[in-house]
């Protein structure tokens, strides 16, 4: 687990020191992580994201979501076979591979609430 220590990582044409490091530059941040749980069970529209984030500005979803298609954890697919327009993101194979890791986020959060809020 922890061999990769004392090498030097690298992603996307950027080295890290650190895997941690390199895990959190791919899905740190206040919204990545939320997107991914999502999209775990099914493909999202860009809207029935937004009602599942409430709180995320359109314009956050649409940079983090470019963020994630870029570093290759959700593909957008759009349907354009009849009016109007179809956007549809979901997880790409190495997306799922995060799946593990989200959920071991998401229950420690329900951890952490149930558990140590005031």
């Amino acid at each position: 687990m922890y061999e990769s220590q004392n090498k030097k990582l690298s992603f996307k044409n950027k080295e890290f020191h650190c895997c941690a490091s390199l895990t959190m530059s791919i899905i740190g941040g206040k919204w990545k992580t939320v997107i991914l749980y999502h999209l775990f069970e099914k493909a999202l529209r860009y809207n029935e994201l937004r009602k599942q984030m409430p709180m995320v500005t359109e314009r956050t979803l649409s940079l983090q979501l470019k963020a994630l298609e870029s570093d290759g954890l959700i593909e957008r697919k759009v349907y354009t076979t009849k009016p109007p327009l179809k956007v549809e993101y979901s997880l790409t194979d190495f997306g799922k591979s995060a799946i593990p890791l989200i959920q071991t986020i998401a229950s420690w959060g329900d951890l952490v609430a149930n558990n140590y809020s005031e």
